[in-house]
């Protein structure tokens, strides 16, 4: 069996190449490691046109959200059906998605079921990511993150997509291999801060 992806044309996603190479460009690294990552993505998009569809090649962009309370006491998480893990919102940009930020808004409200959920616009963090367990043909990530605040309470739905929605207290974060979700959380809080300045 082939692990060729199909033929996807360009032109079907070339506004969202186009969008995350402006949106990659504005973005301010907060150190060396976020700057070569961000280098990273445009070299690849400079490279790949279709970068950024899940049938383009097996590594693509993505786009998240992370979901934190207006107290900034808890965040909201899903448990990934597939990779039995708790993360962030996010997954795949879609063709109707106008931009990075839209397919983060996206996959916030499909997942956590908050349908006035809106990520602020800033990107918070890059996050590139080898994929392990039954993924298909993706074999790497290049997460494009962004952060939502919700009131205090705000009640969450299961999506089909997850095993559970729940919050968790900043202090006492599931654990992962990686710590990607308490890394993310860190970065998340102190943009907070910084926007509340």
């Amino acid at each position: 069996m082939s692990d060729a992806a199909p033929a996807v044309p360009a032109v079907t996603h070339a506004h969202l190449r186009r969008d995350a190479v402006a949106a990659l460009t504005a973005y301010r690294p907060s150190d060396g490691s976020q700057q070569r990552l961000r280098d990273d993505y445009l070299a690849h998009l400079a490279i790949h046109p279709d970068g950024v569809a899940k049938a383009g090649p097996p590594i693509h962009l993505t786009a998240s959200c992370l979901v934190v309370e207006q107290s900034a006491r808890h965040v909201l998480l899903t448990l990934h059906r597939r990779a039995g893990r708790w993360f962030q919102f996010g997954g795949h940009l879609e063709a109707s998605d106008a931009s990075l930020w839209a397919a983060a808004a996206r996959e916030g409200r499909e997942e956590s079921g908050i349908t006035a959920l809106t990520p602020a616009r800033t990107i918070v963090e890059l996050n590139r990511h080898t994929l392990e367990g039954n993924f298909g043909r993706c074999r790497e990530h290049l997460d494009v993150r962004y952060l939502a605040v919700v009131p205090d309470g705000t009640p969450p739905v299961c999506s089909e997509e997850s095993e559970q929605v729940a919050w968790w207290p900043v202090d006492a974060l599931p654990e992962g291999p990686h710590g990607d979700v308490a890394d993310l959380v860190r970065v998340a809080l102190r943009t907070l801060a910084a926007l509340r300045v």
